[in-house]
């Protein structure tokens, strides 16, 4: 009745720590990994919307189409999501179209 359980040497003072769900990665994602935020990814990497997931996906390079939106919120309504822009470029209009050319395609330019 006066007998302790007897505990392993050293367990005592650990924290008991639940295992993370299988599908968080553990190290950054590599491009076509699942993610949740941009920060899961490795760099030049971004988090965005494939299907109904989100996956790591190549932050976009000058003169690759980006999609420009015109109002705050309309980004997770796409279905494939793009990367931002790298650091120094901005989504614009392309300017090399021809005239009479009505094109709304928009690239990665220099700023």
């Amino acid at each position: 009745h006066g007998t302790a359980e007897l505990e392993e040497p050293g367990t005592e003072a650990l924290p008991r720590r639940t295992p993370a769900p299988a599908w968080i990665p553990t190290a950054k994602g590599e491009e076509g990994d699942l993610c949740l935020r941009s920060s899961d990814c490795a760099a030049g990497l971004c988090c965005a919307r494939h299907f109904w997931s989100k996956m790591c996906k190549p932050v976009l390079r000058e003169g690759q189409v980006c999609t420009r939106h015109r109002r705050k919120g309309s980004h997770g309504l796409e279905i494939f999501q793009r990367c931002h822009c790298a650091e120094g470029l901005a989504c614009r209009l392309q300017r090399e179209l021809g005239p009479g050319d009505t094109s709304r395609l928009h690239t990665c330019q220099r700023h």
